[in-house]
């Protein structure tokens, strides 16, 4: 079955796509896709999403540099998420960190745990 036809999107016409790095699996991203933006993201090979605040297409890196590069993609068991491992370029949080997820529940407040990319 072709990945597309697998995918199970929601009401909104949109899959939860998780980013992770090839060589560290450190989980960089969350976002989302659409049919358009996960057929040209397997086609280009780069990561390209659907920007729920913006509502447009948003392909990673295109103004910042910080490219995605696809490695492997997979689809969770029931179909409604997608996991793609990928080679990251610089920084994949707009915040200009590693991954979006630097900061850490530590002592029940929220701590900033990595450090900004130059």
């Amino acid at each position: 079955m072709a990945l597309i036809d697998a995918v199970k999107f929601d009401g909104k016409g949109l899959v939860t796509a998780v980013a992770q790095d090839f060589e560290t699996n450190q989980v960089l991203m969350v976002a989302y896709m659409n049919r358009d933006t996960l057929a040209e993201t397997l086609s280009s090979g780069d990561m390209v999403y659907w920007s729920r605040s913006r509502q447009k297409r948003w392909k990673k890196g295109e103004t910042s540099g910080h490219v995605q590069k696809v490695r492997e993609a997979y689809i969770d068991c029931d179909g409604d998420a997608l996991l793609f491992r990928i080679d990251q370029s610089v920084a994949a949080c707009h915040e200009n960190y590693f991954s979006c997820f630097f900061r850490q529940n530590v002592g029940g407040e929220w701590k900033v745990v990595a450090e900004k990319m130059e």
